[in-house]
């Protein structure tokens, strides 16, 4: 949470002094392109943010050791940068170079190598490989257990993903218990008005939608919106809380409300992300659910066959979202 466009502005201030001195210290050189980058990614532009973290990275892999802990960094941040422009083979490579490191120079125990696994574990989740998502998730749980006190904010990332990881696997009452435990960390060593907590309270909304809840996701959805829309938030996060939402007002088959969401979600992913990223693909998906329930069959068909023509460049053929647009397709197709 923060002024995200001042402290760009400091930090791109203070990076022009430094290019003005005298002498260029290279390693004040890459934490500003760092720092500079992780604005950019708190603010959803993840190409941006890739260009500086390459940037760091490239003064670090001239002037360090190749074991040295600032360039696990680097490898770690442009492993970030690539798993959210869906660019998930060099995501997860960065990654490894990343771990390689920490395993090198750290205790067995290290909070660092619990980074490691819940960043790797993400990547697998967003390839649809649930099975090693879990197996990351659950190691970066034990090693933050064992490195970290009771109720320490990092706690709450692998709970995180171990909710997102159970829901997509359809074992929502799982799903429920790790994403209340994020809460409850998040709740405890946050502001209320925090932007993950928003994240959490819409995944919470999510778990209900689709254990039959309508009414009890509308008000976690509706929670998460309010501190997006109140608090300077990523777009990204409330786009997610759109698409959620229209899910919602679909199921309840009040279809212009759940047009209006998606379509607001459609506007910001639009502009945010590569034209051929995955989380598109989910927004052309629910539309073209959308458009069948309402009838307009022609319409569903479009939406539908954008989502498939990404989700087959993008993600792998045994992708469970990928099964299930070419449902969705096949449902489309008889109606026609």
């Amino acid at each position: 949470m923060g002024d995200y466009p001042k402290a760009l502005e400091y930090y791109e201030k203070a990076h022009k002094i430094k290019e003005t001195g005298v002498i260029v210290n290279n390693s004040d050189m890459a934490v500003s392109y760092n720092n500079i980058g992780a604005v950019y990614k708190d603010m959803g532009d993840y190409s941006k943010a890739l260009e500086f973290y390459e940037r760091a990275l490239q003064i670090r892999e001239k002037t360090l050791p190749s074991n040295h802990p600032d360039l696990a960094i680097s490898y770690n941040n442009v492993g970030i940068a690539y798993n959210y422009i869906a660019e998930y083979s060099k995501a997860l490579e960065f990654h490894e170079k990343s771990h390689k490191i920490k395993e090198k120079v750290l205790c067995e125990n290290h909070p660092e190598l619990a980074v490691s696994y819940n960043n790797i574990g993400m990547v697998y989740f967003n390839i649809g490989d649930y099975s090693k998502a879990l197996e990351y998730s659950k190691k970066a749980l034990k090693a933050f257990n064992e490195s970290l006190p009771a109720n320490h904010l990092n706690l709450a990332f692998p709970y995180n993903w171990l909710g997102k990881i159970y829901a997509s696997m359809k074992d929502y009452l799982k799903a429920l218990v790790y994403f209340e435990k994020c809460l409850s960390i998040r709740q405890k060593s946050l502001p209320e008005n925090h932007p993950l907590l928003s994240l959490t309270y819409s995944n919470i909304g999510d778990v209900h939608r689709l254990m039959g809840d309508d009414e009890k996701a509308l008000t976690f959805h509706h929670k998460a919106l309010n501190i997006q829309e109140n608090v300077q938030c990523s777009p990204l996060d409330s786009a997610s809380t759109y698409i959620n939402l229209g899910a919602v007002y679909r199921n309840m088959k009040d279809y212009s409300i759940a047009l209006t969401y998606f379509q607001k979600a459609l506007d910001i992913r639009e502009k945010k992300l590569p034209k051929n990223h995955p989380d598109l693909a989910v927004v052309y998906h629910n539309l073209s659910k959308l458009y069948l329930a309402t009838g307009e069959y022609n319409i569903a068909m479009k939406n539908v066959q954008e989502a498939l023509e990404i989700a087959q460049e993008k993600l792998p053929s045994t992708h469970p979202h990928l099964l299930e647009y070419r449902e969705t397709f096949e449902k489309i197709q008889e109606k026609i």
